[in-house]
């Protein structure tokens, strides 16, 4: 077999469509021939139009550049002769190979025939855990110099040098994995089946050694597990924590704070109380509790869990925060990550997915993803994995959900990621893992984590909300159909379908004939329609008493519930409920039976009742999730609806939490606990913990604050401009464009290195569009949250990627944003961050605060909005070297008595008054 010759293009353009007139200004192609660069062909094109100032800002190429370039035409025959025999590849090779076949056609040539490859497709296969797909992304994790991005030469070089590096990888897999992504690869959008083809070519012809670390267990090729001990250096076992600090770590600088923090915890710990320490940015906290719950699980012999907020803070801890316990700590220790069940792949499930013939895209190359991924994974834990969306729905067919058959009837028990986790975490001194599988724990008569009576709480902040959201419901109509529609009728092969079949193979019957069964189904799918299509057409009627709002919430308190509107909806709701029910008897009898009985299932069937019984898991869920939010009575909830009146009922999201939470808080954790640590950098609201401990129900803990040791006053400036209205004085509209045009000047001043902050979407939108509108800031980068594409770590690595850049961020921005140094120079906050009065949680909860005759104002709303604007300030400083500005266009800071509580609640740090040009003379200077 000849071995294939590519040709890597990229192309510069004046836009997206080649059909709406766009042309190529620069083209660029790399040959690779035997697996080596041999040659680079470039030139600019005239493309006979101006170039957009958008593109001449993107690629740097301008009218000078291309003014004496050939057209199209005239290097049409070079870069054809290029391309004979060759495979087409590009990034995203669509774009690149339709504008380049209308370039041939419109030179009268013939269009370029042969395979192509796409490397983002590559990627996906070859890297499936990559955090972005994107080149300049790409090249920047996998070290590949990058010099020009959004220059053909430079883009098709880098191209070139991925693909080489992605076709090395895939020639490192064993020979079983190519097989299966041979067979796979036929169902991708381009050519890489060639690419497989090739490899495997080759290694027939030679006798290859299976790579180390891996295994083969019944034809899949899975990386043998590692053991989790960590062995450090011997030392002195003696020595305390700041001997070992200058021993380890270079140029150690002393932390009181740090120590205090350490010291407070170990007592804690020792004396079985609780302790609640609020650590200001700079203390160094993870460190602070990290080293004394180690110390502690070490000589005691008791583990301690470490809870955080999310799981990517999870992820963070391990990857960073325990490599420098590895480093400081005498001795060796255990640590594990720990999630919840479904966040891991059922292999059994997996290994029987690739039996089936599979046409359906994004499954095709979800399994591709698996493959080689198992190859590399010692966890099983699919937050590794990059997955499209369609590759997500795919993975409920794959996770772990426990087993009904007896799972020693599992082949794959043995090697099982879910309950090796579990027994990993048993041997464990330290487990770390997140509020919401902690709080599930507590719920669950089958414990996943093992018995500890030691637990640190981080991110402490959020725990009363992720206590809510834990013990409450919320549901959404796509997730709904999709659920459901898993289940299908007898006139498509989906669930019920198979379950039918494998029923007639083994002479098993059900209770109902599979016709009525079907005709039973079959009504429910329409009484679910009709249910949504009525619940939407209530909603909406809620709608129209708010004009203009296109995104609303409507809380459903008992009195509506008992309502005359309400009445349809019930009745409707009692019916969906009632055929859930029965559907739901009908099929666990049959699967109890299967199980009873002890048929002799083949491998395909077992997995496929493992299959259907975690869709009965689904199934009850929604069932009991509709009966409890719309047919019971719920005093101590709070329940509502929300969804944007244009997308009804695709946009309907039902959701219900206890307004309160700290009883079940009290009770499930800190009274069964020997001693709980609570930790954050925000608890305290005027130096006092009285709301945070009153929200979690905490009482007798001891308490702990410890200052930032950043110098605020000299580090930062807090201005208030005294040129903008104050928000109640004027229309929403009005203060937009106040605040608009304010931001425009101080944007200039600051050279970008901005991060405003906004507490309602529609606001950030409607500044950021009248921004943008305005024309002076052409030269600048400006990225919205919800409104340029990105999960708010991505757009936070972009904003830190481009000089001029500006960043309007709501809700999570105001915390977890990590931008230090020269990054950000600038904070602005649009408003102060108070939630809606109306928002259902903030209603509900005032509604007690005021039967108990107490003002909520007071306790509640102002407490939460200062711990936000806490939250908020601490985006700016993050080093001890870093300065900045902060803006506070909410003049209420000033003009209101409450607001010196915001003032009194952050560091010292001088406050000025002062219209835009006193503020841009003082950034200057300042700056």
């Amino acid at each position: 077999m000849d071995p294939l010759k590519f040709v890597v293009v990229d192309l510069e353009t004046t836009g997206n469509s080649p059909k709406r007139g766009e042309r190529i200004i620069q083209l660029s192609a790399v040959t690779i021939e035997n697996g080596k660069i041999t040659d680079q062909y470039t030139s600019f094109v005239s493309p006979g139009k101006p170039i957009p100032a958008f593109i001449e800002e993107l690629t740097g190429i301008n009218d000078e550049m291309v003014q004496d370039a050939p057209a199209f035409d005239e290097i049409a025959p070079v870069v054809h002769k290029i391309l004979e025999g060759a495979v087409f590849v590009a990034h995203n090779v669509n774009f690149d190979l339709s504008f380049l076949q209308a370039e041939f056609e419109e030179s009268g040539y013939v269009p370029f025939d042969g395979p192509s490859v796409d490397t983002v497709e590559l990627a996906k296969v070859a890297f499936p855990s990559a955090d972005s797909f994107k080149l300049s992304e790409l090249s920047s994790t996998l070290d590949v110099s990058h010099v020009r991005p959004h220059q053909a030469d430079s883009d098709a070089y880098v191209t070139a040098e991925i693909l080489l590096y992605f076709i090395d990888t895939l020639n490192g897999l064993p020979l079983v994995t190519l097989e299966k992504l041979r067979k796979l690869s036929d169902h991708l959008k381009s050519d890489l089946y060639l690419i497989f083809e090739q490899i495997l070519h080759d290694k027939y012809e030679r006798i290859e050694d299976l790579p180390e670390g891996l295994e083969v267990h019944r034809g899949l090729a899975i990386r043998k597990k590692g053991s989790l001990k960590i062995s450090t250096g011997k030392a002195d076992e003696g020595e305390g924590i700041e001997e070992l600090l200058k021993r380890t770590v270079p140029h150690y600088e002393r932390r009181g704070a740090q120590l205090d923090m350490m010291e407070s915890i170990t007592d804690a710990f020792h004396l079985s109380k609780n302790m609640v320490i609020e650590a200001g940015t700079g203390v160094g906290k993870s460190l602070g509790y990290l080293w004394p719950s180690l110390d502690f699980a070490i000589r005691k012999g008791e583990r301690v869990v470490i809870s955080t907020y999310t799981i990517q803070l999870q992820e963070q801890l391990l990857q960073q925060e325990i490599k420098r316990l590895e480093a400081i700590a005498p001795f060796p220790f255990k640590t594990v990550l720990l999630k919840g069940k479904n966040h891991y792949i059922n292999l059994f499930k997996f290994e029987q997915s690739l039996r089936e013939d599979e046409a359906q895209y994004d499954a095709a190359l979800t399994k591709m993803q698996i493959l080689v991924w198992l190859t590399r994974t010692e966890t099983g834990d699919m937050s590794e994995l990059n997955l499209s969306s369609g590759g997500q729905l795919f993975w409920n067919r794959l996770k772990q959900d426990g087993w009904h058959l007896p799972h020693h009837k599992d082949p794959w028990v043995s090697k099982d990621f879910y309950l090796s986790a579990r027994k990993e975490a048993l041997e464990a001194d330290l487990i770390i893992t997140n509020h919401s599988m902690l709080l599930t724990d507590v719920k669950m008569e089958k414990k996943m984590l093992p018995d500890f009576n030691y637990l640190v709480i981080d991110e402490a902040h959020h725990l009363e909300k992720a206590a809510r959201q834990h013990l409450g419901i919320m549901m959404d109509y796509p997730s709904i159909k999709f659920t459901v529609s898993q289940l299908g009728s007898l006139d498509h092969h989906q669930l019920y379908k198979r379950l039918d079949e494998l029923l007639a193979n083994h002479s098993v019957s059900m209770e109902l004939h599979p016709f009525e069964m079907d005709r039973l189904i079959t009504d429910f799918y329409r009484e679910l329609e009709e249910a949504f299509t009525v619940l939407a057409s209530t909603f909406y009627k809620q709608s129209k008493k708010r004009s203009g709002v296109n995104k609303i919430q409507w809380r459903l308190t008992e009195d509506v519930k008992k309502s005359r509107q309400w009445m349809p909806v019930r009745m409707i709701i009692e019916r969906v409920v009632s055929h859930m029910k029965t559907i739901e008897g009908q099929f666990r009898k049959v699967l109890d039976t299967v199980k009873e009985k002890k048929i002799k299932l083949s491998d395909p069937e077992k997995a496929f009742i493992e299959e259907f019984f975690s869709f009965l898991l689904d199934w009850n869920e929604l069932y009991s999730g509709l009966s409890t939010l719309f047919l019971r009575a719920l005093d101590e909830y709070v329940i509502w609806l929300e969804g944007d009146t244009r997308s009804l009922p695709n946009s309907l999201t039902i959701q219900g939490q206890p307004v309160t939470v700290s009883d079940q808080l009290r009770d499930e954790v800190f009274v069964k606990k020997e001693s709980v640590i609570l930790t954050s950098a925000t608890l305290t609201v005027s130096d006092s913990f009285d709301f945070f401990l009153q929200e979690i129900g905490l009482k007798g803990a001891g308490t702990l604050r410890l200052p930032s040791p950043f110098d605020y006053r000299e580090a930062t400036r807090l201005f208030i401009p005294s040129d903008v209205p104050e928000i109640q004085q004027v229309t929403n509209e009005e203060y937009i464009e106040s605040i608009s045009s304010h931001l425009i000047g101080v944007a200039q001043a600051t050279k970008g290195r901005m991060l405003i902050l906004f507490t309602s979407y529609d606001m950030l939108r409607k500044t950021y569009e009248l921004m943008k509108d305005s024309g002076i800031l052409e030269e600048y980068v400006l990225m919205a949250q919800g409104i340029t594409s990105g999960s708010r770590t991505r757009l936070t690595k972009n904003f830190q990627r481009f000089d001029k850049a500006i960043l309007f961020g709501t809700s999570s921005f105001w915390e977890g944003v990590d931008i230090p140094g020269e990054d950000l120079s600038c904070l602005a906050m649009v408003r102060l961050p108070f939630s809606p009065p109306d928002e259902p949680v903030t209603q509900a909860k005032a509604e007690i605060l005021k039967a108990a005759g107490k003002n909520a104002f007071s306790a509640l709303s102002l407490p939460e909005a200062i711990i936000r604007f806490k939250q908020g300030i601490g985006r700016l400083i993050r080093r001890s070297s870093d300065r900045g500005i902060i803006i506070v266009y909410d003049r209420r800071i000033i003009s209101t008595r409450y607001g010196k509580a915001f003032l009194e609640s952050i560091p010292d740090m001088p406050v000025q008054e002062g219209d835009l040009f006193e503020l841009i003379d003082q950034i200057e200077d300042w700056l």
